[in-house]
């Protein structure tokens, strides 16, 4: 488990690289570079300008920047003043921002001239309004032994905010002896000199310490994608302009560009991704395209430093669903049950994660920080270790490496039976005219809990035919799963959302239910069977329904149809038998048992009385 060598800090890497190749291109951006050089010039002269301000001791420092090499040239300064740098979007919301210093109690910030009304609330704002090739001209040389520089590796390096499954920001917190283990000597990735990373994600998020760090101390080139949320032909042109080598792509933005932009991957070495359950289908078929390329599924949580297990191969896999690996170098990985012992292989317990790679806590919250972080149930570390329980569901398999089936809050029960939404989402990825999918849990108004999913089709499918294509997907799912496992509807978009993690955005899918059954459109006729469309609509969260539309084939089942009888009974004062909509299951039927009933809605009445004026 342990990472051999002497822990050191990141900056004291980066500097050690500028000083073995100070003329070799550090960072690239849009035209412009900067050498191994110009950024550890520039770096120790904004370090000093940080110490003067009062910098030190891991003092967390917010930085509000572009992504450009600037950024870069600030990020290294903070660790070299002594401080951990805290990244703030200019593109989210001001409040936001606000929430996050106010809980990170940060007194610092260094923010861009372009983005000064965007400055945190702190009491040190340091503008950076000077050019970094000129900031490096300067001077500032930092002395050997600097009294900013971390004493440490333990020191805190950065701190990066995530909602985790609460949906409360919580400030996790990243020693330089975490990143130390991630990228000294890492045995599941090659690292080459005249390779390029791609520095792609936000830097909110916990990739980007792979994306940067990585290549600034091994001598390699940075190329920094367009600022903002690029768009696929942004980040394709951007490969292909800077000659990428080495590129992460989240899982939603992996699955995007081998559908639309495969060729854009030509001249990419080395191809990782992660985030969220892989397609194995789109794995096979970048592999397929690029004999010669490697490619690694990374797992791991922001507590945990970037990655703490790897599956890496260069040949194609033919398994149905793709592994997650091994840990690390200086990681351990246990599947643990819910007394916090390991399970047999082939067995889905929690996946935790201990080694050198485990965060100092949360930040301010101590709390939270013993619930999560746990000392002494590691089974393959000395004792006092600590590991990270992950909340998401693993297995081991037979040949020793891990199955990642998703969170486990994301794991329910349908119909008393425990289901994994992502073998619905692999099984539907899997099929020719998808290019991506989503499962979600949904309730009915009954309290009964059935699968929606989601699929893109993008082009693949004309959007006058979704309604059908998804009954068809439904229809191809009745073929292999037993019947908790079909969703309730197979909803087909022409692109899934994706967040600015380039993670599924689930929040952001459509909550009604397309029409998705056999018989032609027939819209309602009269008030009343318009009355009732409303109400089917309501209790089914189906839209449009057709007055023809059968109701148990859109979905309902019994005990909606008592909450449905209930509800006919409050707007048309009838009280139907229980087995009415059995026997009458389409709004005209029922439209017609009700007027024969004598029974009228509010909207009947009313036109009734209009016309008898």
């Amino acid at each position: 488990m342990p990472a051999a060598g002497v822990p050191q800090c990141v900056h004291e890497m980066v500097a050690a690289q500028a000083a073995r190749t100070p003329d070799r291109i550090a960072v690239g951006f849009a035209g412009t570079t900067l050498t191994y050089r110009q950024l550890d010039r520039a770096a120790d002269a904004l370090a000093i300008r940080l110490r003067e301000a009062g910098v030190r001791g891991g003092a967390v420092v917010a930085v509000v920047l572009g992504r450009t090499p600037d950024l870069i040239v600030t990020l290294t300064a903070i660790l070299k003043a002594g401080g951990a740098y805290l990244y703030l979007d200019p593109a989210e919301p001001h409040a936001q921002r606000s929430r996050i210093v106010r809980d990170a109690r940060t007194r610092f910030a260094v923010v861009g001239v372009d983005f000064l009304d965007h400055a945190p609330e702190v009491a040190h704002v340091l503008p950076l309004d000077r050019d970094m090739a000129a900031l490096a001209e300067s001077g500032g040389t930092e002395p050997a032994g600097g009294a900013g520089r971390p004493l440490h590796p333990d020191t805190p390096a950065y701190v990066c905010y995530t909602s985790g499954s609460t949906g409360e920001p919580k400030g996790v917190v990243v020693s330089h002896h975490a990143i130390w283990r991630l990228i000294h000597r890492p045995t599941w990735i090659e690292v080459r000199d005249d390779d390029v990373f791609l520095q792609l994600t936000r830097v909110g998020f916990d990739v980007s310490t792979f994306e940067i760090w990585m290549p600034l101390v091994k001598g390699c080139r940075l190329a920094l994608a367009p600022t903002g949320h690029a768009d696929l032909e942004e980040i394709v042109a951007t490969v292909r302009a800077e000659k990428v080598t080495v590129l992460w792509l989240t899982t939603g933005l992996f699955h995007k560009i081998v559908t639309h932009h495969l060729d854009g991957l030509a001249g990419v070495r080395h191809l990782l991704a992660g985030g969220d359950v892989l397609s194995p289908a789109h794995v096979q078929r970048v592999m397929s395209a690029y004999p010669g390329m490697v490619f690694t599924n990374g797992y791991g949580p922001t507590e945990n430093t970037t990655f703490s297990t790897c599956w890496t191969t260069s040949r194609i896999s033919t398994a149905p669903r793709v592994p997650i690996g091994v840990p690390i170098d200086g990681s351990t990985a246990a599947v643990l049950d819910d007394r916090l012992l390991p399970v047999p292989p082939g067995e889905v317990g929690e996946l935790w994660v201990g080694g050198h790679g485990v965060a100092t806590g949360y930040l301010n919250r101590p709390g939270a920080t013993a619930e999560k972080f746990v000392a002494d149930c590691d089974p393959a570390a000395p004792p006092g270790s600590r590991m990270y329980r992950t909340g998401d569901l693993a297995r081991w398999s037979e040949d020793g490496t891990l199955d990642f089936l998703g969170r486990a809050d994301r794991q329910v029960k349908i119909r008393g039976y425990r289901v994994e939404l992502s073998t619905v989402e692999v099984e539907l990825a899997a099929q020719p005219e998808v290019e991506q999918a989503a499962a979600l849990t949904y309730t009915d108004g009954a309290g009964d809990t059935s699968l929606l999913a989601y699929v893109a089709v993008g082009q693949q499918v004309d959007p006058a035919d979704f309604g059908t294509f998804g009954v068809t997907l439904r229809e191809r799912l009745q073929e292999v799963f037993p019947a908790h496992l079909v969703p309730r509807a197979v909803i087909v978009l022409q692109d899934i959302p994706l967040n600015p993690n380039g993670k599924v955005d689930r929040s952001a899918l459509p909550t009604k239910i397309p029409r998705n059954v056999w018989n032609d459109y027939v819209e309602p006729r009269d008030p009343t069977e318009e009355l009732l469309v409303t109400i089917w609509s309501d209790a089914l969260d189906v839209e449009p329904i057709g007055v023809e539309d059968n109701f148990f084939e859109l979905g309902g089942h019994s005990l909606l149809a008592a909450e449905l009888l209930a509800e006919l009974h409050h707007h048309f004062d009838v009280k139907l038998p229980a087995r009415t909509l059995f026997l009458r299951p389409t709004i005209a039927d029922l439209a017609e048992e009700l007027r024969r009933r004598g029974a009228a809605s509010g909207a009947d009445r009313e036109a009734t009385n209009a016309g008898t004026r």
